[in-house]
């Protein structure tokens, strides 16, 4: 039996925190860590509303700190799926700092986080396919299609298949 497509906005997810001075290091600067940790939570929950199934990561995708996140900013992730296979799903995280004071945002991380369904013996098991309707989420989608094709072929590279 084929699982019924879903819209990526069935999956939206939003996590906001406080930096507090146990957060960062001696010069007030969020650990990386403490944002892996972040985005790591919000897919986490965005892959399980999708598959409405357990999820594990598989991995986290080149990650770059365009800029620093200091104590008393507010940082927001926002998380959606972009793509899914057959067991697994693309979901890609925007993090967003804010000086909660002036209003002032600043977008200081992006990344993609691959996360599969497992059934109740933590097996892969399917997940719904995407349906995307905006020009936008059709970018996304093929964008997600192409980075999980190269995975696909870096992987068998690794384990000695390629050419």
């Amino acid at each position: 039996m084929a699982l019924k497509g879903r819209h990526p906005r069935e999956s939206e997810t939003v996590m906001a925190e406080l930096m507090m001075p146990q957060h960062a290091n001696v010069m007030g600067n969020v650990f990386g860590g403490v944002v892996l940790s972040l985005v790591d939570r919000v897919a986490a929950v965005c892959a399980i509303r999708h598959s409405s199934r357990p999820c594990v990561t598989v991995s986290v995708d080149k990650v770059d700190f365009k800029e620093p996140i200091h104590v008393s900013e507010l940082i927001t992730a926002y998380a959606r799926v972009n793509f899914a296979g057959r067991t697994s799903m693309e979901v890609g995280v925007k993090i967003i700092a804010e000086d909660v004071l002036s209003g002032a945002k600043r977008h200081t991380n992006s990344c993609y986080v691959t996360y599969v369904a497992l059934d109740d013996n933590g097996v892969p098991t399917p997940v719904p396919p995407i349906i995307p309707e905006t020009a936008d989420e059709k970018r996304r989608y093929d964008r997600a299609a192409q980075r999980r094709a190269s995975r696909v072929m870096d992987r068998r590279f690794d384990q000695g298949r390629g050419e």
